[in-house]
């Protein structure tokens, strides 16, 4: 008699929750496949460079530089023994019938799979300020990837503006790397990150690392900001002009402007494979929904950011546990879950300890001029997105369809949260969660026409 076909297990996205997942399902004896649009293993936290790249690991992740080695390692050492089928350089475009479209170098292909286990991580959170548009200003994580990447500076005298931790990080390692920073906008009041201390007190130590490094910052740093514009020429910014905390007008030069407030869960495919999303107001924003071991149904299983906004060490244990639950589904042996689980609890209380200390900048958002643009892909204006909301309604999907926000290239990744503000705020006193959620839609990554018909 033939043995059964062991169960194809695929991962999407190789970042640590990727890493770990794998690690868990080939110490069970499965050979996963690991799909990743990176050239090498390591997720956005732990980017590598290109080979030959001089710069090192304590350079270029400081003091993760430890759990960066053994990351990369782990992942390396199971490539190298034939242990999983890595598909580096690889989107995922859509998902449909038990099969992932996969677009590489080479064309389009189709891979199958029992299960799926989704570590898709996360995007920068963007707000939109007057002059954003502009070319010159950048995401927070995109001025990072430069940085890591290259080893490169996107501008000569930059200005980042946003909240969160990853604002704090980027201009210390843009200083360390020996960049000229002009300023650090933090729109969160120093009382209200204070006040969050009790979540934050979960991590002591991280929480305390977070601010001797603010405290290398000095003066550079200035908290609870509001942003008023960017002003910008045919090269891009000149100056950003902010008021501080008092409400007294500030203007500051510069050549670069990078913004971002944390994170935002990145779902598409989640939405694809059929998950159910519900909003949460802490994280201002739609998360697709799990049990504590990633089990989002379907044979579907979530981990990382795009599930929880965790960061690196969270996204360790959520890709351990999904991998768990997923081989207890299929019937084999797995790990015990409940240190993992409990570790995970107490990360969970620092997370939403973040997410408080850095909101989401509603009002700041609301209170935009109708002129500035909020779909950057689309150069859709305020007033231009109010104007669908009075004949179209305050629903997202139909302001969409009627008034093109979200229908660029970014998918709304970057506006719909914006967006759903100022629908809102169009609307009185309706809450952003009430205008809904934009649908995922395939291909969930631009696609070049005539490409699918490359197939290897």
């Amino acid at each position: 008699m033939t043995a059964p076909a062991p169960p194809r297990v695929v991962i999407v996205g190789a970042g640590p929750a990727g890493i770990r997942a794998a690690q868990t399902l080939v110490a069970a004896g499965l050979a996963p496949v690991v799909i990743d649009e990176g050239a090498r293993a390591g997720g956005q936290i732990y980017r590598r460079p290109p080979e030959g790249f001089t710069r090192p690991p304590e350079t270029l992740y400081g003091p993760e530089a430890p759990k960066a080695r053994d990351l990369h390692a782990v992942f390396d050492r199971m490539v190298a023994a034939g242990q999983l089928h890595h598909h580096p350089r690889s989107s995922v475009l859509a998902v449909a019938g038990g099969e992932l479209h996969v677009q590489s170098d080479a064309g389009g292909s189709r891979i199958g799979y029992d299960r799926l286990i989704l570590a898709t991580g996360a995007t920068d959170r963007l707000a939109p300020v007057p002059g954003w548009q502009n070319p010159g200003v950048f995401s927070l994580g995109g001025v990072q990837i430069a940085l890591k990447a290259q080893g490169v500076a996107l501008g000569r005298r930059m200005v980042l503006a946003g909240s969160g931790p990853l604002l704090t990080l980027v201009a210390a390692q843009l200083l360390k790397a020996g960049g000229t920073v002009a300023a650090v906008l933090d729109t969160a009041p120093l009382g209200g990150q204070l006040a969050a201390w009790a979540g934050l007190a979960a991590r002591p130590g991280l929480a305390l690392r977070g601010l001797a490094m603010r405290a290398r910052l000095g003066r550079l740093y200035h908290a609870g900001v509001s942003l008023d514009r960017i002003e910008a020429d045919e090269r891009g910014p000149v100056a950003i002009r902010w008021r501080d905390a008092s409400g007294r007008p500030r203007e500051t030069a510069c050549d670069m402007v990078g913004l971002g407030w944390h994170l935002r869960a990145e779902t598409h495919l989640a939405d694809l494979a059929g998950c159910r999303f519900a909003y949460d107001e802490t994280w201002a924003q739609w998360l697709p929904m799990a049990d504590r071991m990633g089990r989002a149904g379907n044979g579907v299983y979530l981990a990382g950011d795009g599930l929880r906004i965790l960061g690196a060490d969270g996204a360790e244990l959520a890709g351990r546990l999904a991998a768990a639950a997923c081989l207890a589904d299929l019937g084999l042996p797995a790990p015990d879950p409940r240190a993992d689980l409990r570790r995970l609890a107490r990360l969970e209380r620092f997370a939403r300890g973040i997410a408080r200390a850095f909101p989401w900048p509603a009002d700041m958002v609301r209170a935009l001029p109708d002129e500035a643009v909020v779909c950057r892909c689309e150069g859709i204006t305020a007033g231009a997105l109010g104007d669908t909301v009075e004949y179209g309604g305050p629903e997202a999907n139909r302001a969409k369809s009627l008034g093109r926000v979200g229908m660029g290239r970014c998918q709304g990744r970057y506006c719909q949260l914006a967006a759903a503000e100022l629908i809102a705020a169009r609307t009185g006193d309706t809450a952003a969660r009430d205008v809904g959620r934009l649908r995922g839609q395939a291909p969930v990554r631009p696609l070049l026409v005539g490409a699918w018909e490359k197939t290897p």
